[in-house]
């Protein structure tokens, strides 16, 4: 029941992004322009501008909630979000080298190819710290000393950037945005999204025995190191590749599982695309809000994220102390 619901929120919330703007189009100018039988302005701004901001919002937010739902069930922690295992932060960096050396201008494809490529190369470093002996403990502590690593690289390398144009176009990619992209984009970050999705939900039947506690799930067959890859390359593949097209934004991995919980029985496994739909429809609806000014600068997406978000996580550490008081 709640899938459908937020089916429909997210079906409604897609045909009001693709109608709002500076030419603002009716809902049936919109389909229209979908189908293909309205005016050819329609059309072009439907399909050519709109449309492809709309399918970003959805991949994002569907690689957020889920993996933010995966790592929670995984770690058991409420607080474990794609950002806890340097994940985000190393597909940033990677982004943000190809904007300090100059490369970006030589491919549409230099800047998402390196975010993927330091997504991927995180992976790999966190499998080679947790590969053996270690538990979830052991992947927490290596995932927040790789964020940390990649977020001071990240700052130095804006600290030197060599003139104030590539250092504005660093902090400007770092806020996150997925306005002024094509098709293109989406092609690129589309078949990882897919995959790292996939992964993710065939972890579901062993991330609710999971719940049940470590040796119980072992008892029921459930190979934990295995899970804990999966759900590793899974998140890895389908945050570090729409922060590849869109820069980092955050809280929703964080948000979406926390709200929706309740309402799938606080169970893990229906969690994982009941969270995938809520962190579309967080996504599309905050890119929404930010549109809404009609005079000044368009916010930038990550920034109204994290207004969302951090006080939700203040929350969640107020209640964290008074429960255990």
């Amino acid at each position: 029941m709640p899938n459908l619901f937020l089916l429909l929120a997210l079906s409604l919330l897609s045909l009001l992004s693709l109608g709002f703007g500076e030419a603002p189009l009716s809902i049936g100018e919109v389909i229209a322009g979908l189908l293909g039988t309205g005016p050819e302005t329609h059309q072009v701004i439907v399909r050519e501008i709109r449309l492809p901001r709309v399918v970003l919002a959805w991949l994002v937010g569907i690689s957020l909630g889920a993996s933010g739902a995966a790592l929670q069930g995984l770690l058991r922690n409420p607080l474990a979000e794609p950002g806890l295992l340097g994940i985000s932060a190393s597909a940033s960096l990677g982004a943000v080298l190809t904007l300090y050396f100059g490369l970006a201008p030589v491919s549409p494809w230099v800047l998402p190819a390196a975010a993927m490529f330091f997504a991927l190369l995180a992976t790999l470093v966190l499998q080679a710290l947790t590969r053996a002996g270690s538990n979830n403990l052991t992947l927490i502590l290596a995932g927040v000393a790789l964020s940390s690593l990649a977020g001071a690289l990240t700052s130095l390398a804006l600290n030197l950037a060599p003139n104030p144009s590539d250092a504005q176009d660093i902090v400007l990619w770092l806020l996150g945005s997925i306005s002024d992209r094509s098709f293109d984009d989406v092609r690129l970050c589309l078949p990882f999204v897919l995959l790292g999705l996939t992964l993710l939900l065939w972890c579901a039947p062993s991330l609710d025995a999971l719940a049940l506690g470590e040796a119980e799930a072992s008892s029921l067959g459930v190979d934990l190191g295995r899970l804990r890859t999966l759900v590793i390359l899974g998140s890895a593949l389908s945050v570090g590749s729409t922060v590849a097209i869109t820069g980092a934004i955050g809280f929703v991995g964080l948000v979406v599982p926390h709200l929706l919980r309740r309402f799938v029985g606080f169970r893990p496994g229906p969690l994982l695309p009941a969270s995938a739909l809520g962190g579309a429809v967080l996504v599309l609806a905050a890119d929404i809000a930010l549109r809404l000014p009609e005079a000044g600068r368009e916010p930038m997406l990550g920034v109204v994220t994290a207004l969302i978000g951090a006080p939700f996580f203040l929350a969640l550490v107020l209640r964290s102390r008074r429960d255990l008081l």
